[in-house]
């Protein structure tokens, strides 16, 4: 049995330094090109979102409806990473995995309170909460988010520090990436430099 264990915690090393080693060599091509929105699913009568000056602004509409921006394409294992601004407003934003899994940016409206980099699932909410947000996050300048996207786990860093790692029950194996609007806020904030690399 003693031998058992050693060998299964063997392999999950193997397995984690064999995805770190991956990261870290990891090839990155941008999903924002700084001047419009190719490569994206823009929606029709697009309000919510604008680009100037190499910055997706994201604006909630008069009529406070949400709205989720996917890429066009596709992503199977793959990091994640942006830069993101708060503007004004109570700030409800996210970036989707695949699916309607999200790593949160912002206020959740469950909670009342900041919850960036955590998990939301639909059905659990948040099942864990990035550790150390309050001391990293800069609520009045650029922050870095990275995501890594590996099977059903997803692992947040912000300003470059390890926050968050989660196994979803509800990950799909391939999807498009989704920046969310939250619905029925008045806000604005900017994202910039988003890149992916697959892995």
């Amino acid at each position: 049995m003693k031998r058992t264990f050693i060998a299964i915690f063997s392999a999950i090393g193997i397995l984690s330094s064999a995805v770190a080693d991956e990261t870290a060599t990891a090839e990155f091509k941008p999903i924002f090109n700084g001047k419009d929105l190719t490569g994206w699913k823009v929606p029709k009568d697009n309000i919510w979102w604008l680009v100037e000056d190499g910055v997706l602004q994201v604006r909630s509409g008069p009529k406070q409806t949400g709205n989720i921006l996917w890429t066009e394409k596709e992503y199977k294992n793959f990091i994640v990473e942006c830069e993101f601004r708060f503007g004004e407003g109570i700030i409800d934003s996210g970036i989707h995995v695949r699916n309607m899994d999200q790593i949160q940016i912002g206020i959740s409206g469950s909670l009342k309170r900041d919850m960036t980099a955590s998990p939301y699932i639909p059905g659990k909410g948040y099942p864990v909460e990035a550790e150390g947000v309050a001391e990293l996050l800069k609520e009045k300048d650029w922050n870095h988010l990275k995501i890594v996207v590996v099977g059903k786990n997803y692992t947040s860093y912000l300003n470059g520090k390890k926050v968050m790692t989660y196994d979803s029950g509800s990950a799909i194996a391939r999807g498009p990436i989704g920046i969310q609007l939250h619905g029925k806020r008045d806000m604005s904030m900017d994202y910039r430099n988003l890149k992916v690399a697959e892995l």
